[in-house]
């Protein structure tokens, strides 16, 4: 579906497909099913397609993820991210303020903290992802 309505990307992240299309999707139920039937719907644009998403955190993150077959773009929207990052064994940390911008390598496992609110908009090469606990 083409949207050319306002909608809220929090609610409805967007896949950047094959052909310069931007298709938005079913509303983010925060679900690893989500992400599954996500992967689902767009597995034929292989590793190219790329979910573009805006998510607000309250409290660290549970969880590390990875993104085997390519970067993610993280950029902080609001408050302050510390963003850690698992390369060649050792974790690097870095805080992200307002505007500022990370890249997630491919392969890389990261996992973030949070104090009070922050919001990040993400640029996802979700093919693949793997999620481990924290």
């Amino acid at each position: 579906m083409v949207a050319s309505y306002v909608f809220r990307l929090a609610s409805f992240p967007v896949h950047l497909a094959l052909g310069s299309r931007v298709v938005v999707q079913p509303e983010f139920r925060g679900t690893l099913d989500w992400y599954r039937d996500y992967g689902t719907r767009h597995a034929s644009d292989g590793v190219e397609g790329r979910l573009v998403s805006l998510h607000t955190f309250d409290a660290p993150w549970q969880s590390w993820e990875m993104h085997p077959l390519g970067d993610e773009l993280v950029v902080c929207v609001s408050g302050s991210i510390v963003l850690h990052q698992e390369i060649d064994g050792a974790v690097r940390s870095a805080t992200l303020g307002p505007g500022d911008a990370i890249v997630n390598p491919a392969g890389v496992w990261h996992t973030a903290d949070v104090d009070a609110p922050a919001t990040a908009f993400f640029v996802t090469a979700g093919a693949g992802t793997e999620i481990r606990a924290r």
